[in-house]
């Protein structure tokens, strides 16, 4: 509680932590906006429905905007997807991977290309989302009811969707960047877990009506809290756990004085992509659904029906993104040749490994090993919850928001921010959430490291 109380001790801390919430309040309010010409009641009645399908899923990273048919029914999604387009042409394209190269300037260069890619696959999205809305509730003959979803269809619905929708995600985006660089944590992350954690009281309500109507067993009741207790401590401990590399340095004369012989370590996370691969496989598979509303192929209600959570073809695609990603992203944030480098330069060096490409390529192969198993926890995590609901017969409404991808999101936005946090008390010398680091004189810290 130490930790906490000295927040309020650190000015620039306090300002972040309120531009944060002040902007994860914005977005809570524009859910409630909903899209001109639309039923929000049928739309409710229909993911209702759906239980916790595809549909359902993405409205729970949406914060149950899709429900509401909200400005913000596409979500932070389109965002995520062109990340990952981009991302994956810095591959392969040679400019985009000299502008990865080139720092600051190159960075922000990346950032404008993914937010022009945002725009282009929101209207596209839109345009998806508008037909499905209007194939919503179709009678025979090509004939509206007084029910269905849109009142008033047409290209004049579909174009004010695609600008609402557009806008919508366009603000999200701009909401992400600014908590990112005026805020504490990184902002894009921190709107999905908003928008899942606005949905756990609900989930809660369902669950427990569902429990006193006798849909369950008070023993079936104490293995759902028990797999979700088990799911937090699994997050918990390998979003924590590291594999450290031994590092020592050689001694060295600056001056008068005498540097270096000191042992350190090099820490590589088992998890290095945290909680993004899981964000990226749902946003892409999440994609076929809003294309089923406008191509009416029978091979495209197949593939619908085969992305679902309960088939084993969705499960398994969905693994296999997950294990791709992980790598991925490891292989784009992490550059051992670049860290090698930097170990050479500073005197470093691995104990019974020669100095450069061998330690580089130490680096490589210790990452691949504890990757796999990064991408094995992942993919456990996030699949095995919707087993269990198969297996066991879990409640729909319990699995969407308590499921692994959900708690996953929740507990490792929620480290990750905690950490900034820690990271702000220990630079400005306050103590942390775990307490003092050391021993202080005069407000600074004499504790020193290897």
């Amino acid at each position: 509680m130490a930790g906490i109380s000295n927040i309020g001790k650190v000015p620039e801390l306090r300002k972040r932590i309120l531009f944060t919430l002040s902007l994860l309040a914005v977005y809570r309010v524009g859910i409630f906006i909903t899209v001109p010409g639309v039923n929000r009641v049928e739309m409710q009645n229909f993911i209702s429905s759906s239980g916790s399908g595809l549909l359902g899923m993405f409205n729970m990273f949406g914060g149950g905007a899709l429900e509401r048919l909200s400005i913000f029914a596409l979500g932070i999604m389109p965002y995520i997807s062109a990340s990952i387009i981009i991302q994956l042409m810095t591959v392969v394209v040679p400019k985009l991977d000299q502008l990865n190269k080139e720092g600051e300037s190159g960075r922000r260069k990346i950032n404008q290309y993914t937010r022009y890619g945002t725009i282009g696959l929101s209207l596209v999205q839109a345009f998806f989302m508008a037909s499905m809305l209007e194939g919503m509730g179709r009678g025979g003959g090509g004939d509206f009811s007084a029910s269905e979803v849109v009142a008033d269809p047409g290209w004049s619905f579909r174009l004010l969707t695609m600008l609402t929708l557009t806008t919508g995600t366009a603000f999200l985006m701009w909401l992400g960047e600014q908590i990112t660089e005026r805020g504490i944590g990184n902002g894009i992350s921190l709107i999905i877990f908003a928008g899942i954690v606005a949905g756990l009281p609900d989930a809660v309500i369902k669950v427990a009506t569902l429990s006193s109507m006798g849909e369950f067993d008070l023993l079936s009741l104490i293995f759902m809290l028990l797999s979700v207790a088990g799911t937090i401590a699994t997050v918990c401990y390998f979003e924590r756990a590291h594999r450290r590399i031994p590092v020592q340095y050689t001694k060295r004369m600056v001056g008068r004085k005498m540097y270096g012989g000191t042992q350190s370590h090099l820490p590589l996370k088992i998890n290095v992509s945290g909680v993004i691969p899981p964000i990226f496989a749902s946003s892409i598979l999440m994609f076929p659904q809003q294309m089923v509303g406008w191509i009416d192929a029978p091979w495209m209600q197949q593939f619908s029906a085969a992305m679902q959570q309960s088939d084993w073809r969705y499960n398994v695609v969905y693994v296999a993104m997950i294990v791709f990603f992980t790598f991925f992203y490891t292989a784009v944030t992490f550059n051992p040749v670049d860290v090698a480098e930097n170990l050479k330069k500073g005197g470093g060096f691995v104990p019974g490994i020669r100095p450069g490409k061998k330690t580089a390529e130490y680096i490589d192969r210790v990452l691949s090993r504890i990757t796999c198993g990064g991408a094995a926890y992942l993919s456990a995590v996030c699949v095995t919850p919707i087993l269990l609901q198969k297996a066991f017969g879990v409640p729909a409404e319990f699995a969407g928001i308590f499921g692994g991808t959900a708690l996953l999101i929740i507990v490792g936005v929620a480290l990750d921010t905690v950490q900034q946090v820690e990271s702000h008390l220990i630079t400005r010398n306050y103590d942390g959430f775990t307490g003092p680091k050391g021993p202080r004189i005069r407000g600074r810290s004499t504790s020193r490291k290897g």
